[in-house]
């Protein structure tokens, strides 16, 4: 540790009598100590402290107006929480109720009156010392909570590439741009936060809802790029995509793949209860009801194997046909009023929505 930086260290002398004060000033200054300030009138100690923000502070005890103890005292909220302030105390009282007080109040030290200086100098290094470690310490300390704080985000975005990358491998059979996934989950977030979801929540609901449809991966090509009807046997191999998705997404112990598999499994239920599993109302979780809203436009105004484009007009007027059989109400009075009508540019983009009037094609996503 650089001996110039103990030099240059704050110390705060508070005493009442000039006569220790100038016997004090003339030690440390003969040792080079250069960043020396005195206060006489304790009264004025925690203003100087403040402005001055010493590395340790000379302070008697026994002073008129404010003693040691009440400085102390007053010192507290001034002082950051878990900070290492040394106090060398001034005394001639030797009573161990005195001593056993400053040290309740802070004390890291004592000197008896009259002071030897060479035994000043010693415990005013040592305190200085202990001082410059623990502050040495703390920036390590910051340093690897940085560096700490780094890394868990570089691998939460690593994650988040990962499941990003695995949405888009799983729409990319059936949707030519992959963005898919993206759309459904930032709609199903705006969504979710008109309807008072927290912006943390949504960020998790958006990172979630791309994994709606990983169960296609297990969907045969004949069956996904069937560009007519299905059949009903074809339907009915479809429909696993749900449960496929809900498995492999299943046992984790991480919310956001919990939610995932969540929205997986009932993103097909419908309001009415004629969805794949048949649940209805309030029975089907939430967000999967968020999320059906969102797919299920995102689908109509983009293009299909199956489908060509609806327009945004037109998508929407499905979207409130459907309220109370497929959709919830309420859920659909929010996505129209709250994001459809009032930022309707913003979704065009989001969803990048674009197209031509075409003949009406069947509503639900595969």
């Amino acid at each position: 540790m650089s001996e110039n930086l103990f030099k240059k260290a704050g110390i705060l002398v508070v005493d009442d009598q000039p006569a220790n004060v100038r016997l004090i000033e003339r030690i440390l200054q003969s040792e080079g100590y250069i960043n020396v300030r005195s206060v006489q009138d304790s009264r004025n100690a925690v203003g100087v402290f403040v402005e001055f923000r010493p590395d340790l502070i000379l302070l008697d005890l026994h002073m008129p107006h404010l003693d040691g103890i009440a400085v102390m005292k007053e010192l507290e909220p001034h002082r950051a929480a878990g900070d290492y302030l040394p106090i060398l105390v001034l005394t001639a009282d030797i009573l161990p109720a005195t001593r056993q007080k400053a040290l309740s109040m802070g004390a890291k030290d004592f000197l008896t009156k009259p002071f030897d200086a060479v035994e000043v100098l010693l415990r005013i290094h040592n305190l200085l010392e202990t001082r410059f470690l623990y502050l040495e310490l703390q920036d390590q300390n910051r340093t690897l909570d940085a560096k700490v704080a780094e890394r868990t985000r570089d691998l939460e975005l690593a994650q988040y590439e990962m499941l990003d990358r695995l949405a888009r491998a799983s729409e990319s059979r059936d949707d030519d741009t992959g963005f898919h996934t993206q759309r459904v989950g930032k709609l199903s977030a705006a969504i979710a936060g008109s309807a008072g979801y927290s912006t943390e929540q949504c960020g998790v609901i958006h990172r979630a809802a791309a994994l709606h449809d990983l169960g296609k991966i297990g969907i045969p090509d004949r069956i996904l790029l069937k560009p007519g009807k299905l059949t009903p046997e074809e339907f009915d191999c479809m429909k696993t995509h749900a449960a496929i998705g809900a498995r492999i997404l299943s046992q984790s112990r991480f919310p956001l793949m919990q939610l995932a598999e969540e929205i997986a499994l009932y993103h097909h239920e419908k309001w009415d209860g004629t969805g794949y599993l048949g649940l209805s109302r309030e029975a089907i979780p939430e967000i999967a009801r968020i999320v059906t809203i969102a797919d299920v436009y995102d689908v109509l105004t983009h293009a299909r194997p199956y489908k060509e484009v609806w327009p945004a007009e037109k998508a929407l007027a499905e979207i409130e046909r459907q309220s109370g059989l497929a959709f919830e109400p309420r859920l659909v009075e929010i996505f129209r009023d709250n994001i459809w009508r009032q930022d309707l540019a913003t979704l065009k983009e989001a969803l990048r929505g674009e197209s031509e009037l075409v003949p009406e094609l069947a509503l639900a996503p595969r």
